[in-house]
């Protein structure tokens, strides 16, 4: 009974490593810089004065655009408008403008082109500091799918995106706080 006990607790034990191993490295630099250059072309902010939080939650995530200086009325002016709109379309299913910036090959992304409108929905809010996309699936396959999704932005995006970690007390991430610090 022990070495069955003792098996499952370390076939866990190595589930876990392995999840924990599988988060998003970050792309190489060449990489990043493409992604940078394209992301200039969709979005109208500039990504080295914001800083994107990707959190994870047990039915999708949020997606969070902080502008670094929140004195910087016009770089937060274009963060909520992008999101907003981008928001828009999301929910509509087109996932167009990621496709522009990280490619057509970027993981999740033919999944979630592929998913019904109504099978993830999608919710802008703005924060004091910039804005937020909320996603939410009652699909559990797709609930991976976004994960994936998330990790490849955390990768393309290197230094400007941070993994978020969720709050039990509404949608602001532990992380987002950290983040705004330049």
């Amino acid at each position: 009974m022990q070495i069955t006990s003792f098996t499952a607790l370390f076939l866990f034990l190595c589930a876990g490593f392995a999840a924990q191993t599988a988060l998003a490295e970050p792309a190489p630099p060449a990489r990043q810089a493409e992604i940078a250059a394209r992301g200039a072309q969709v979005m109208p902010f500039e990504l080295a004065a914001t800083s994107h939080v990707f959190t994870k939650n047990r039915n999708g995530g949020l997606q969070q655009v902080l502008v670094r200086n929140p004195k910087d009325k016009e770089q937060l002016r274009l963060v909520r408008s992008h999101l907003r709109e981008i928001a828009g379309r999301f929910q509509a299913g087109d996932f167009s403008a990621p496709a522009r910036i990280h490619g057509e090959a970027m993981p999740g992304l033919a999944e979630l082109k592929q998913a019904r409108p109504d099978e993830i929905t999608v919710h802008y809010r703005e924060l004091r500091d910039g804005a937020q996309i909320r996603y939410a699936t009652s699909n559990p396959a797709l609930v991976p799918v976004l994960h994936r999704w998330f990790d490849a932005q955390l990768s393309d995006h290197g230094a400007d995106a941070h993994e978020g970690h969720a709050h039990h007390h509404g949608d602001q991430p532990h992380q987002a706080r950290q983040a705004r610090q330049p």
